[in-house]
């Protein structure tokens, strides 16, 4: 528990000053760092960062500066975890630079959902499949939105509202000419969702991740 806290301390202190830095450079000094300081406190608290690894300590990094938009947008989806006591996995969190939350936040049935450096929705967590959608899918996307930071939301939810009138238009086209195969928001699903190419490459990666597996 002492060491536990002594990283919360320290993790948060570091975060706070990361973001102060950082919030700075655009007039949002204070905020920044309130929110910065939060995700080290909690997350030094459960110890989710690897320190020992250059990935850890880059994880850290992006979360307290560049990527501190959908690291406040996490700090929501925790709160909501928390709020409908889902329960929160340490195996998949601990030492591995993210939140992994049984339930909590979800948008779709059966669908995990990552926001920032937080997964939720995973469901039964002693189920290898559903470890290895963490460990292989989500992770894509923690790593996309550290990499992007703001402009994240921007590329994935930007595709969602492009794609989505284009589908709709292709739909009812295709309704006109009989083709009645399949439904309107399985036409959106199609072009919004499993065409977006941040979920292709996370989708691609899974791929290759269960094909060394099993090779």
């Amino acid at each position: 528990m002492n060491e536990r806290i002594t990283e919360a301390a320290a993790v948060g202190a570091a975060g706070a000053a990361l973001g102060a830095g950082t919030g700075a450079l655009v007039g949002l000094a204070g905020p920044a760092a309130v929110v910065a300081a939060t995700n080290g406190v909690i997350a030094g608290y459960r110890q989710i960062y690897d320190w020992r690894s250059r990935k850890g300590r880059v994880a850290f990094v992006l979360d307290s500066t560049w990527a501190l938009v959908t690291t406040s947008a996490g700090l929501v989806s925790q709160l909501i975890g928390r709020l409908s006591r889902s329960r929160y996995d340490e195996s998949l969190s601990q030492r591995s630079n993210r939140h992994v939350f049984e339930k909590g936040f979800v948008v779709r049935r059966n669908f995990a959902v990552t926001v920032g450096n937080v997964v939720s929705g995973v469901g039964d967590t002693t189920d290898e499949r559903r470890r290895s959608l963490v460990t292989d899918h989500e992770e894509v996307h923690i790593w996309q939105s550290r990499m992007m930071g703001p402009l994240f939301p921007v590329i994935y939810l930007g595709w969602m509202v492009v794609m989505t009138p284009f589908a709709i238009v292709g739909w009812a086209r295709g309704r006109l000419a009989g083709d009645r195969s399949i439904s309107l928001w399985a036409a959106v699903d199609k072009c919004a969702y499993w065409q977006n190419p941040l979920e292709r490459q996370a989708y691609l990666r899974a791929s290759q991740a269960s094909e060394a597996r099993s090779g």
